[in-house]
């Protein structure tokens, strides 16, 4: 296969078609309304349903579709170099909680494919992050401790299954992958069995909090729940103003078929080289490779392909013989302070939930959320280090992580003011004829910037280039012919279409003829 052929396009999406629910068209009511239909919202609202309350989820889209369907599917309690951290930062208890949590949601998982039955090729696998480079060692030898120390199977090495050789690598036993969207739709078989309603192409637009608290959708119809958990990956309903807590960054995946007797047994990850990790899935007779890298902010990469260019080469070069089959991109947003956020979202807000910043651990966390916010709104008795260590509220922790909230704040205000300054610089005097085919540029046209977009065949798309979350420029993604915000992470399609939030409405058209 010649160098970037791949054709875009998630595996887990191609191989587990989930059939669709229906949008909402007329009011409802429910004891909990989730907002949100990946991993986080449906484990919550299938929690919930099980304690018998009545549950409805409202998908803007369609179920598991967006990051969860483009996740890399690992279940792990080993999240790069996390413990060393916490138990600096917030001391060994927080550590011990940590740990405890994410390996409680990982046999979770296990227990409920069991209970119902679902098929989601999940498999028991070590978990190892690792390093080429000697000066990396000792930060690893301490990880390994930290993480010992937490209570994870965790040791330093440096023996691994990869066919290349490292310095030294935390190994975690007892970790697994699976296939995300067969264990969701089994889930969401279960949850609509035990009358949950489910409701796709549902994209909410309003909340009002209050008790009742009440929702509002795009179409109209309302929702009014006792309780809303806000589980939209970035939080579109964000009173706590955690979009000052959140950084947003997107990685590059490829895949490819490798024989099973090539398969690494294991699941890695490497922070050097802008960020490596592997792991191999099923895939008919033998396996299939998947190599996630080359993180970067939304919006800030000029020039995507060569990303996918770099990760495809390093691919090749690591595992000789493999022929990129898949290439797909997946985003991730994490809390300053490296712990998620899930809990009430204000403290005035008694009502209102939310889940996010799982920093690219979302599969364990997701359904970490659904036991920990299950026990939170069904009045089950909850693990109360849980509680706190993952309050979205947590002052003390605020505190501590001011220097990273003020960067990430700096970024976004940069951004604000640098883009129009190099829009009124590089965009001036250039027109919607200087545009190549299958390219996108931010122009100043009629005094407005504008992102215009011209397909292949010529056909012109003209839209606002400001983002209708904070008001941030968008800039063109090459690789996946999208528009996407620095500032917070909001994507938009060539149309100006919502494809992931904050942002809840889309860009505006614009005539490309004026």
């Amino acid at each position: 296969m010649n160098e970037l052929s791949a054709p875009h396009g998630s595996h887990w999406m191609r191989t587990a078609a989930i059939p669709a629910y229906p949008p909402l068209t007329a009011d409802t009511e429910a004891d909990v309304a989730v907002i949100g239909a990946g991993v986080a919202g449906l484990s919550v609202a299938w929690e919930l349903s099980r304690a018998g309350l009545s549950v409805v989820v409202l998908e803007a889209h369609r179920i598991a579709a967006g990051v969860t369907g483009h996740t890399t599917g690992k279940l792990s309690a080993l999240h790069t170099l996390v413990y060393a951290e916490l138990r600096a930062s917030r001391g060994a208890e927080a550590a011990r909680a940590y740990a405890g949590s994410q390996m409680a949601a990982l046999r979770h998982v296990g227990d409920v494919a069991a209970e119902l039955g679902i098929d989601c090729e999940l498999e028991e696998r070590p978990a190892l992050t690792y390093c080429e480079d000697p000066d990396g060692v000792e930060e690893l030898r301490a990880e390994a401790e930290a993480a010992r120390e937490a209570g994870l199977d965790a040791s330093f090495t440096t023996e691994t299954g990869l066919p290349y050789p490292v310095a030294g690598a935390v190994r975690v036993e007892g970790q697994a992958q699976f296939h995300v969207r067969k264990y969701l739709r089994g889930l969401a078989d279960d949850l609509t069995a035990r009358g949950g309603r489910i409701h796709e192409e549902t994209r909410v637009v309003g909340l009002h909090r209050g008790e009742p608290c009440r929702l509002t959708t795009e179409s109209g119809a309302t929702v009014t729940a006792r309780d809303v958990v806000v589980a939209t990956h970035h939080p579109v309903f964000d009173r706590g103003m955690l979009t000052t807590r959140l950084t947003q960054h997107r990685d590059l995946v490829v895949a490819g078929p490798l024989p099973a007797g090539q398969d690494p047994a294991g699941m890695y990850i490497t922070r050097e080289q802008g960020k490596r990790s592997v792991r191999t899935a099923p895939y008919g007779d033998g396996r299939l490779l998947i190599v996630t890298g080359e993180a970067f902010t939304p919006g800030t990469e000029p020039d995507t392909e060569e990303r996918y260019r770099r990760l495809e080469g390093w691919t090749r070069e690591r595992f000789p013989g493999v022929e990129i089959s898949h290439r797909w991109a997946a985003q991730d947003n994490a809390a300053t302070d490296t712990v998620p956020l899930i809990g009430p979202l204000h403290h005035g807000d008694g009502h209102v939930y939310v889940v996010t910043g799982f920093g690219g651990w979302g599969m364990a966390g997701g359904v970490l959320a659904g036991l920990l916010l299950g026990s939170l709104l069904g009045d089950a008795p909850a693990e109360p280090e849980w509680v706190e260590l993952y309050d979205p509220r947590r002052p003390a922790t605020v505190a501590r992580s001011a220097p990273s909230v003020l960067k990430a704040q700096w970024d976004a205000g940069k951004h604000f003011v640098k883009d129009r300054l190099d829009t009124l610089g590089s965009g001036a005097g250039r027109t919607v004829a200087d545009v190549a085919p299958g390219s996108g540029e931010v122009l100043r046209l009629g005094g407005h910037p504008c992102a215009v977009f011209r397909e292949d065949g010529g056909t012109v798309h003209a839209v606002s280039a400001v983002c209708t979350h904070l008001g941030c420029l968008v800039a063109f993604n090459d690789a996946e012919r999208t528009w996407e915000c620095p500032c917070h992470g909001s994507r938009f399609d060539v149309d100006g279409e919502v494809l992931q939030g904050p942002a809840l409405k889309p860009l505006e058209r614009r005539d490309p003829e004026e």
